[in-house]
């Protein structure tokens, strides 16, 4: 049976071998474009076809036009990667329809690099130079195939080098539609190595060694759990991929699904086979079309291929897939409520024991494991459970998958070794503030995360440091807030979403909420009390303490957290009546400085209540008891001359 799986994995990988020679070649020019959901967002459909109709035009028949998942530099798509045997690989930035032109004359025709469209050709040779330090770093810890390609096309790039790409490890390199490019990126590998050894203990005391744990959010250890599943008596056993996400400013999931969505249906073999389950559901989100599209894809073309379905390579392991579409509820990231929506009951959490792990879809054991945790797996088992421990910390293995957003320079999707500060991810991979402005915080988390201060920038990112000081490892939402923001707006902002995804099941939840939400809006507007303050307090606690599920427990976060680092904040809103940001619309005023004011009427034409009153060329003046606090005036003014106060 052995020599059974070894033959057939390898006649698969002579084929997916064959077939990369037939494209691509070292003396063949590849064009890479990005072809996620964002990219296609900023134009990649339209860079793809005019790239094809140069091609044609051109007669070049040698050249390999081909799509790619997310590269992770949201802010400069689409991104386009051009090998050539020549320059190798080179990679341009926010490529549109007449940028193709200019690269595809000068650089695929001309054999000359189109430096206009250079992706980081912003930097000094001296900034390149000091990012290239930590590019070495990253080529010696992997020196294992898993990172090889990423470091040989990106790892020079200043934004890539300082990451370390495990989970990510294919995106932005491989087709995902096409499981040939990723059987040549050892896809499939650890499968059959598995079933070669045909031992489901050895699997889980891999993943064990690796210190591998739920990328979800909770961080438990993924080993641990599949033990529960496997040791039960009930024999019928199901695994589910929880690809919910929902948190705001979250996409590592939808980028993983989109751009490399073998390698999470290998981590769902991976994981079945080790539980002794015979069937699996790839639970995503409808709102994510794109996704759902490739894995469908893919679990079609690995039925085909015959690594789904009855005796995988010739093996004893039967195992198929399914997909469910979620309808958007955030609760159904929990894992007993994503069950009940696939069973067909109204997506609400129950109270636990029993854990999913003991009775859960449909009473039977049930292994629940996100998008990201299921990416690592064929890694571990390739590379080796201690070698992959080693990337990480004592508790924590291997690496965690960020999605930045918020007021940060270079936005998009990174992957750093955990117990890296937040620091170096900030600043020496997300380039600072985009503002320039000075940092105020970090919310990591998602809605249940907790805001971290500037001062604590050190903070290494791993589940007991975060946890310490009032934030949670959630799935990967990193939101940086600058000077401007400010703190009880941003609460607010996380709360309502709390609110608004609560299920009503608790009472601590479903009401703890709403009166947190109001008394956030008294003090906003100007209308709170200290005691409102003590009152938002014990509220928060009273919800981390009583609510059924984790979105309750955690959905008080940022304002425990807020009230802790920024209670003066609290205190200017409702003694002062001031907002310090200056961003609540109730406690600002406008005024006009008349040994600035010209008098050129701009503010007075377009004050949409017609407060300010003043002739050309004479200081004006605003009735204070008829503005609406609209900011208009402010943002017209060409002379600085109207102060926000």
């Amino acid at each position: 049976m052995d020599q059974e799986v070894k033959k057939n994995f390898l006649a698969l990988k002579e084929r997916a071998k064959q077939e990369l020679a037939k494209r691509e070649s070292p003396e063949k020019i590849v064009i890479q474009i990005g072809s996620a959901t964002c990219e296609n967002a900023s134009g990649a459909n339209v860079v793809y076809e005019e790239f094809r109709k140069h091609i044609l035009a051109a007669g070049k028949k040698e050249i390999e036009l081909k799509r790619v998942g997310c590269t992770g530099r949201c802010s400069l798509e689409p991104i386009v990667t051009i090998f050539t045997p020549q320059n190798r690989y080179t990679t341009y930035r926010k490529v549109d329809r007449e940028a193709v032109h200019e690269i595809f004359v000068s650089h695929i025709l001309g054999n000359k690099i189109c430096t206009q469209y250079l992706l980081e050709a912003e930097l000094t040779e001296e900034e390149k130079k000091e990012k290239l330090k930590q590019s070495v770093k990253q080529k010696e810890l992997c020196q294992v195939s898993i990172m090889r390609k990423y470091c040989e096309i990106y790892g020079d790039l200043p934004f890539y080098c300082s990451q370390t790409r495990v989970a990510l490890r294919n995106c932005g390199i491989i087709d995902p539609e096409n499981m040939h490019d990723y059987i040549n990126a050892n896809g499939f590998q650890a499968l059959a190595l598995i079933l070669e050894k045909n031992d489901p203990e050895w699997v889980i005391a891999e993943v064990g060694a690796s210190k591998l744990r739920g990328r979800g959010g909770a961080g438990f250890p993924t080993a641990k759990k599949w033990t529960f599943a496997r040791a039960n008596k009930e024999k019928e056993r199901y695994m589910i991929c929880n690809a919910d996400e929902g948190d705001p400013g979250a996409f590592m999931d939808r980028s993983m699904l989109e751009s490399d969505p073998f390698s999470v249906i290998e981590g769902m073999m991976i994981a079945g086979f080790a539980i002794g389950a015979e069937k699996g559901f790839f639970y995503i989100r409808a709102e994510y079309p794109l996704a759902v599209e490739r894995i469908e894809k893919a679990i079609q073309i690995c039925r085909k291929e015959g690594i789904l379905g009855k005796k995988i390579f010739g093996s004893d392991f039967n195992y198929d897939l399914e997909v469910r579409l979620g309808a958007g509820a955030f609760v159904c990231g929990e894992e007993t409520a994503l069950i009940h929506s696939i069973e067909g009951r109204r997506g609400q959490p129950r109270v636990r024991p029993p854990f999913p792990a003991s009775e859960g879809l449909w009473g039977k054991p049930t292994i629940i494991n996100n998008v990201e945790t299921l990416a690592n797996l064929s890694v571990i088992l390739s590379i080796g459970g201690k070698k992959f421990a080693e990337i990480g910390t004592e508790k924590s293995g291997g690496t965690k998958v960020f999605a930045m957003s918020g007021k940060i320079k270079h936005t998009g999707l990174v992957e750093v070794p955990m117990g890296a500060t937040l620091h170096e991810i900030v600043f020496d991979i997300g380039g600072g503030t985009v503002s320039g402005k000075k940092l105020k915080a970090v919310q990591t988390g998602g809605p249940a995360g907790g805001c971290i201060p500037a001062s604590l920038m050190d903070t290494l990112v791993d589940y007991e440091t975060l946890g310490s000081v009032g934030s949670i490892m959630g799935s990967g939402g990193l939101i940086v807030l600058d000077e401007d923001d400010c703190m009880v707006q941003v609460a607010r902002f996380f709360m309502e979403f709390c609110q608004d995804e609560s299920c009503g099941k608790c009472t601590p939840c479903r009401e703890g909420t709403v009166r947190i939400l109001e008394i956030l809006d008294r003090i906003i507007a100007g209308k709170g009390t200290l005691e409102d303050i003590e009152k938002l307090e014990r509220l928060a606690l009273l919800m981390k303490k009583a609510s059924l599920c984790g979105l309750g427990r955690a959905a008080c976060n940022p304002i425990l957290s807020t009230l802790k680092y920024f209670r003066d904040e609290y205190e200017a809103h409702v003694v002062h009546k001031m907002c310090p940001a200056k961003k609540c619309k109730q406690l600002i005023h406008y005024e006009i400085d008349s040994a600035k004011c010209v008098g050129c009427m701009m503010c007075a034409k377009n004050c949409p209540v017609s407060c300010i009153s003043g002739e050309r060329k004479k200081t004006h003046l605003i009735d204070q008891t008829r503005c609406i606090q609209c900011g208009k005036c402010f943002e017209v003014c060409r002379f600085h001359a109207v102060k926000k106060l």
